[in-house]
């Protein structure tokens, strides 16, 4: 457990947020968690808006900013050795993990009080998006390493084709709204799509039959059923990402990272330099306005420990309102995570301006600085929270910056 000097310390510099003013923006041993919440006292993330457009290009060609970086690339884009992981960098150390496809799975955050999730601290990539109605729900993205338990499984939405398509993975749901559902068993990967069955338990099993009687899956048992069921379950071309323990030059202050989605949804990455990674906080109760923000370390209900990330990038990305759809009753979000746009991207305490990109339907998304040299990833897992074009961004206090998202 943390001890309560720490804590008070981190609320300490939360509440002191509110001593700087907002800026208009121009385009690190698993710690123990702590029980306690902080309130938040963020003012609003400033006047500027961002627009998810960029003149800038990439290729997979590593053209270093400077001859230091140059000398201090570890892997990356291309040719990547047996036992590295193309999406975190990382030595594994059981190098047939990596002769198989990605498992992701489709993990809820929302209702609160079936929290934690099981299982996202082991995936090597994670993206935390907008479903609908002022929620938000995770991807993750195993590879390097396998997890017992994941969950609790929830539907799918439209994004998740792209990532799919992405990652060439094999994709766990649970259900979707039709025309979603539609969408993903027509596509091309229909065959490497696993939902609930009669008889499919593992790798899909209900948990907790006396309470939420929740859907879980097991990454191991998930990859052998797709196998069993005929899909192509063999390594695939992940190039595309760029790996470096030393931190970039250049870069600003970027202790924390706060987003909210909406009154419902918002969270806090807080970097700790005694391990050199961002801790996540998660929403507790609706804000309607800032003063009413507080948070609390999110668990992994598996390992029982804090979440933790090397990576956080904050990508903007246009949302629309798919079918026809509008805010409400029928609400749809398509976000087109396509081509390049703008990022934000947070390692070792810093932040860089980036540029994100997709250059065709099963790149994996990767990051370029904006005279299109490769953005470094510190070799670990990432977590991606996909903003929309309208985000309004500040910094309320050197290297504290907050990141509203705005639906269109």
């Amino acid at each position: 457990m943390l001890r309560k000097k720490a804590m008070t310390a981190l609320l300490g510099a939360l509440t002191g947020l509110l001593l700087g003013a907002c800026t208009t923006i121009t385009p690190q041993p698993t710690p123990e968690p702590t029980a306690t919440s902080g309130q938040l006292e963020l003012p609003p993330g400033g006047t500027s808006t961002v627009e998810a457009t960029s003149t800038a290009t990439a290729t997979l060609e590593p053209t270093a900013t400077s001859e230091a970086i140059a000398a201090a690339v570890i892997f990356g884009p291309h040719n990547f050795p047996t036992n590295i992981s193309p999406i975190s960098g990382q030595a594994i150390q059981d190098p047939s993990l990596l002769e198989r496809r990605p498992v992701a799975v489709k993990v809820q955050l929302f209702p609160r009080g079936q929290r934690p999730p099981w299982g996202v601290s082991l995936a090597d990539i994670v993206y935390d998006y907008y479903q609908n109605f002022g929620l938000t729900r995770l991807h993750a993205i195993f590879y390097g390493q396998n997890a017992e338990t994941v969950g609790p499984i929830r539907s799918a939405r439209l994004l998740d084709q792209s990532l799919v398509h992405m990652y060439q993975s094999i994709f766990a749901f649970g259900s979707a709204e039709q025309r979603t559902y539609s969408r993903l068993f027509s596509s091309d990967f229909a065959s490497r799509l696993v939902v609930e069955g009669d008889a499919n338990c593992p790798p899909l099993c209900r948990v907790e039959p006396n309470g939420p009687n929740e859907l879980v899956t097991n990454t191991t048992e998930l990859s052998k059923y797709a196998s069993e069921q005929g899909v192509d379950n063999i390594r695939q071309n992940l190039d595309g990402m760029f790996f470096q323990q030393e931190t970039p030059p250049a870069g600003q202050p970027g202790n924390q990272a706060f987003i909210r989605f909406s009154i419902s949804a918002y969270n806090l990455w807080d970097f700790n330099p005694e391990i050199g990674r961002y801790m996540r906080y998660q929403d507790t109760q609706e804000a309607q306005d800032t003063s009413l923000e507080n948070v609390e370390a999110l668990l992994d209900k598996l390992t029982n420990q804090q979440i933790t990330a090397d990576n956080v990038v904050i990508v903007i990305v246009p949302h629309e309102y798919a079918f026809g759809t509008h805010p409400g009753v029928s609400e749809v979000v398509d976000i087109n995570l396509a081509g390049s746009g703008p990022g934000y991207a947070f390692r070792d305490g810093q932040v860089f301006q980036v540029v994100w990109n997709r250059p065709s339907k099963n790149s994996v998304l990767f990051l370029t600085f904006q005279d299109g040299s490769f953005y470094p990833f510190k070799p670990g897992n990432t977590w991606f929270e996909v903003v929309g074009a309208s985000t309004v961004i500040g910094t309320p206090n050197p290297g504290a910056w907050r990141f509203d998202h705005k639906m269109p």
